[in-house]
């Protein structure tokens, strides 16, 4: 059973603005991206473009964005037209992308994470290893699939939950459920070990994989207190990985 974003695009707008997403999600995907001064980007699930203007504005020379929800590249694209940044926006499936063009880097936060067998996730990555030049890098924020469920409950406070309804095994459902201004909404990821990745990965032909813990940013632990975020470092929600081509 597959989320229709178009239904809940707002929503999840609306979602990017909790501290977790700024102070953790953004801090560690940035801190494996490194500089994007003058670099080709292709960001897939790129949703309304909260990530992919970014990119613009920390110096990504070109920047185009992928996501399978029209409503989601609707909202971008309103965006782009209030204000132009020279970013294009397509709705298309990763699982169907194919070759669009040869990117220094190709980034996606939170995409891998919809594969319900390891044939669409290696056929996720076929289209990540397709678009990326030689030598070029995939970045990407994921779900942590080796969290164990008895912890699930512990992000509350941080505006979301984890839930399943059975063991966790190749393809089990991984329900998510955000709270953002007193509503609530939710969607499902998948789970496939790490042991599943790491085989598409290295499948498509990347040689390097690297796997980072989230890390806090020094205005996260000023503003809430290393305390309050320690339950998110212990239990590990997301992480981030880096492929190298």
């Amino acid at each position: 059973m597959t989320t229709d974003y178009d239904t809940i695009a707002l929503l999840y707008k609306k979602s990017k603005e909790l501290p977790f997403r700024r102070h953790i999600e953004a801090y560690t995907f940035f801190n494996l991206l490194d500089d994007l001064t003058g670099k080709s980007l292709l960001d897939l699930a790129c949703g309304e473009g909260f990530y992919t203007r970014q990119f613009k504005q920390k110096g990504a020379a070109r920047v185009f964005g992928v996501d399978n929800s029209e409503k989601m590249i609707e909202l971008a694209r309103q965006e782009e037209a209030s204000q132009a940044q020279e970013i294009e926006y397509i709705v298309a499936d990763v699982l169907e992308l194919g070759k669009i063009g040869s990117f220094d880097l190709v980034v996606a936060v939170y995409l891998l994470n919809y594969a319900q067998t390891k044939e669409q996730l290696f056929k996720m990555c076929q289209s990540i290893y397709a678009n990326l030049k030689p030598g070029g890098r995939f970045v990407t924020v994921n779900n942590n699939s080796e969290q164990p469920p008895a912890s699930y409950l512990t992000t509350e406070k941080y505006g979301f939950i984890k839930s399943v309804d059975e063991p966790l095994t190749e393809g089990t459902a991984i329900k998510h459920t955000f709270k953002v201004d007193g509503k609530k909404f939710s969607f499902n990821n998948y789970y496939l070990s790490q042991a599943t990745y790491e085989w598409a990965f290295q499948s498509v032909g990347f040689k390097e994989v690297r796997w980072q813990k989230p890390i806090v940013s020094p205005d996260g632990v000023r503003q809430e207190s290393q305390e309050f975020w320690q339950d998110f470092l212990d239990y590990v929600p997301i992480v981030g990985i880096e492929c190298l081509k």
